[in-house]
């Protein structure tokens, strides 16, 4: 069974009944969507999560990268990651662990938190043979496979696979005027992989399998821009339309298998390249839930990428974005400590909110309205309630050195609101 199979036969699902009303939307009209494919609910048929539904007139969902390095393993720290990036209100988790543990960091992540979990496969498949000395282009095809298997039955809800990468994409790379390559690290496995065996992409040779295996499981795939930009000056180059001409053949394949399937997308963008870009990928890929990175707006600001996403984030939303990936301030520096990932995740919610407001979505309207009226009924712990960090507003109003609870000492008495209360 999965969401999509169900739909098309016009079932309610338990998971599409907790959507629906999460969502505050009908639920014929969701499961008209859900088999059109323009929503997706990540849920492995061997996993206990919270449903959580990406796609077309639903709010837009937020996940949070977190996973173990080669130079760091420390497991307390990534789930105490886990465990805050779900408290400040991301509604999926990515573990991307690569460091030698990676099974077993990926077991505990999975078991601390009740949110959908993705990983990348071939992560594991290039550990493993670097954990016997050997490198990425050793990889067998089978031990890509049995990775993506393996995930598959410990229940991975989704799943990012680089399967639009192959080996034309690859010479017509080489000849491009690209000024940074491939910046995606699955990407890179498999373009090196492809380069040095000087052979085609199990991941595209061999699509059917991987349909069979999520259709098995109900993993959802999240088709992986291995060539997505890395720069501004390579945003909506000829290599990254070509891969997403390749993801929207795949997208009408998966469906056709009656697999949930996503696409993911940039990346770096200047913001006058944004909107076409969501256009594009839509038409391409007829309109299968868009995930996107960023967009990151500048290249200008390492250490305030957090920002510079979210800006991106909110004009990608806006225009048909629908599940954002949160950037953190350590982006492209270090690995994020858990300051870092709670202010990646607030920074994305913040880029959520904006979109949703923008496209009038009732539930982001609902509490618009309800910060207006606690702003104008000097309702401090109301205003503390709604906002995305409720701890830091308190500090922040704490730090006021006057008692009145009718202003704040930016104004004081001459508080517009208090003076024309009455208005």
């Amino acid at each position: 069974m999965t969401q999509l199979k169900e739909a098309k036969k016009g079932k309610v699902t338990e998971e599409i009944e907790i959507v629906a009303k999460n969502e505050n939307i009908n639920v014929n009209k969701l499961i008209n969507l859900i088999a059109n494919g323009k929503v997706v609910i990540p849920k492995n048929i061997n996993r206990t999560t919270k449903p959580c539904g990406i796609g077309q007139e639903l709010r837009t969902k937020i996940n949070a990268n977190i996973g173990s390095s080669s130079k760091m393993e420390d497991i307390n720290l990534e789930l105490e990651k886990a465990k805050i990036s779900v408290e400040y209100g991301a509604d999926a988790l990515m573990d991307l662990s690569i460091g030698p543990r990676l099974i077993e960091f990926r077991k505990k992540i999975r078991e601390s938190v009740d949110v959908p979990i993705g990983t990348v496969p071939i992560y594991e498949a290039g550990v493993s043979k670097q954990n016997k000395n050997k490198t990425i282009v050793d990889m067998s095809e089978d031990d890509i496979f049995k990775a993506i298997e393996n995930q598959a039955k410990e229940g991975i809800d989704f799943m990012t696979l680089h399967c639009g990468i192959n080996k034309d994409l690859i010479e017509k790379l080489h000849n491009s005027d690209r000024i940074m390559g491939i910046v995606s690290r699955g990407g890179t496995f498999l373009a090196s992989w492809i380069t040095h065996n000087n052979l085609e992409n199990p991941l595209y040779k061999n699509y059917d399998y991987i349909l069979e295996i999520a259709n098995e499981y109900d993993v959802t795939l999240s088709l992986g821009d291995g060539l997505r930009p890395g720069c501004l000056s390579d945003g909506t180059d000829i290599p990254q339309i070509q891969e997403l001409v390749n993801l929207g053949i795949l997208v009408k394949r998966a469906r056709e298998y009656n697999v949930q399937v996503m696409v993911e997308g940039p990346g770096h963008l200047p913001i006058n390249q944004i909107a076409s870009n969501m256009q594009i990928q839509k038409t391409l890929c007829f309109d299968a839930p868009f995930y996107v990175l960023g967009p990151i707006v500048t290249d200008l600001a390492p250490g305030y990428d957090h920002i510079t996403s979210a800006i991106g984030g909110a004009i990608a939303a806006q225009n048909g974005a629908d599940f954002l990936c949160y950037v953190t301030p350590a982006e492209h520096l270090s690995i994020p400590n858990l300051q870092d990932v709670k202010e990646g995740v607030i920074a994305s919610k913040i880029a959520a909110q904006a979109a949703d407001v923008a496209l009038g979505l009732e539930s982001a309207w609902k509490d618009e309205l309800a910060m207006s009226t606690a702003r104008k009924n000097f309702d401090w712990e109301k205003q503390f309630e709604l906002s995305f960090d409720s701890e830091k507003c308190r500090k922040y109003r704490e730090r006021s050195p006057t008692d009145d609870e009718d202003m704040c000492s930016m104004c004081g008495e001459y508080c517009a609101i208090r003076i024309a209360k009455n208005f």
